[in-house]
């Protein structure tokens, strides 16, 4: 299938497009998601490794009743022999020293989770019934934990960006600190996944993270104490000479009711331009990022492509109510801008020219699928990288800003923001010309 063009879709044919499936454009989120790993079972292998182990599968019940009947369908799978499994699950049977204390279930989700692992991709990753529910819950605006998004940078834990007012924040989490230990555990040989599942936590409860910040020469400890995070993903300000400060803090599932009503504040009050911060935004969901980018770029216009493994490419586009393309726009970036926010920010700079000012963004070019599974679990799998409208693929290298400005801790300590002041800047000499 060839790249679509616009004046071969309908508006029809587009919205389905987008809808088909859940898609997210996010960083893992490190309370924010709960992503847990604790996941899965060979099920592609089932009928191979049952045939040539059928007295070990069937002395657990249990397990059949949680696995697809299906042959592997790739042409080099079927040359695995799948018994190797079941040799290893019936010896853990045998000879594991606490053999009775051994959760079948547990052994399934942790067999689905070590072959999920195996793709080195930290983003395709299983939930349990239990961290789906989790998921759903975050994804709609409220949680509880510390507030923060956790990325893989260079092979390190990393925040990509504690949420605004979050206990994370107030504590002195920061973009772009290196996580070393979680309550004393080294996060040197931890998955994020496990990094997360240790971090999370109820209301109340304490967790204590080792930190390196950026600058610093040697870490610190931070203690935080979890609390329940409602998050309103859109805020609005308005500014000197009427400029309007419209912030995005990620994609959740109220974010493009939540932007509809500001730009209907923002057209009441006539602003004249818009400083739209994506600064610390880790993205979300896709159809969100495709509504925002709606209201501010002209009908029509390529807001992301996809393209999938076998190379085939599909373009989402802009879809009307475009009633904010007309004014002016500088837009906000930096490290802990990721996945969406990197998508909106591509989408205003490619299809309209506007300009970028902060620092280089976080480079999450991949897209993934959540897919429901049996047993109310679900999986969420890397099935495409993404291209801004003019094909530039932003995996590991970001979007780097035509205007980089620094935002110091000093800065911060002093309630400065020159980010902000030089988009002001530049927003105003446009509105001059």
């Amino acid at each position: 299938m060839q790249e679509n063009n616009y004046q071969n879709i309908t508006e029809a044919e587009k919205k389905p497009v987008i809808q088909k499936h859940k898609k997210f454009f996010k960083s893992y989120f490190a309370i924010f998601i709960a992503i847990v790993l604790l996941a899965g079972s060979f099920w592609l292998g089932y009928t191979n490794g049952k045939r040539s182990a059928s007295a070990q599968s069937q002395s657990y019940p249990l397990l059949n009743s949680t696995v697809i009947d299906q042959a592997p369908q790739n042409s080099a799978d079927k040359n695995v022999d799948f018994s190797l499994f079941w040799k290893v699950w019936d010896l853990l049977k045998q000879k594991y020293v606490d053999r009775n204390s051994l959760d079948a279930q547990k052994l399934v989700y942790g067999a689905i989770q070590g072959m999920l692992s195996a793709t080195g991709d930290p983003y395709t990753t299983f939930f349990n019934p239990q961290d789906t529910q989790s998921f759903s819950q975050d994804i709609g605006g409220s949680f509880e934990g510390i507030g923060a998004e956790l990325g893989v940078k260079d092979g390190v834990l990393t925040v990509i960006a504690p949420l605004d007012g979050s206990p994370a924040q107030k504590a002195g989490l920061r973009t772009g600190d290196k996580i070393a230990k979680i309550n004393e555990q080294t996060t040197s040989n931890m998955t994020i996944d496990q990094a997360v599942n240790l971090i999370r936590g109820q209301k109340g409860t304490s967790v204590n993270l080792t930190v390196l910040h950026q600058g610093d020469q040697s870490a610190s400890d931070i203690n935080i104490v979890r609390d329940v995070i409602d998050v309103k993903t859109v805020s609005l300000q308005f500014k000197d000479d009427n400029i309007a400060y419209l912030k995005i803090s990620q994609f959740g599932e109220k974010t493009s009711s939540e932007f509809d009503a500001a730009m209907n504040q923002i057209i009441a009050k006539g602003s004249k331009g818009i400083v739209l911060d994506l600064r610390d935004n880790p993205g979300g969901l896709l159809d969100q990022a495709v509504d925002v980018a709606s209201r501010l770029i002209p009908q029509g216009k390529v807001v992301v492509t996809e393209q999938d493994s076998n190379g085939q490419k599909t373009s989402l586009y802009t879809s009307g109510g475009d009633n904010l393309s007309s004014l002016p726009i500088v837009v906000l970036i930096n490290e802990g801008s990721a996945s969406a926010s990197e998508i909106l920010a591509g989408a205003l700079r490619d299809d309209r020219g506007v300009q970028l000012v902060g620092k280089t963004s976080f480079g999450k070019g991949s897209v993934q699928e959540l897919l429901d599974l049996p047993g109310n679990s679900s999986v969420k799998i890397t099935v495409a990288k993404w291209l801004t409208p003019n094909g530039d693929y932003i995996m590991k290298k970001g979007i780097i800003p035509g205007t980089q400005t620094d935002l110091t801790q000093d800065d911060i300590k002093n309630n400065r923001d020159p980010q902000f002041a030089k988009a002001a800047e530049i927003l105003k000499s446009e509105l001059n010309k």
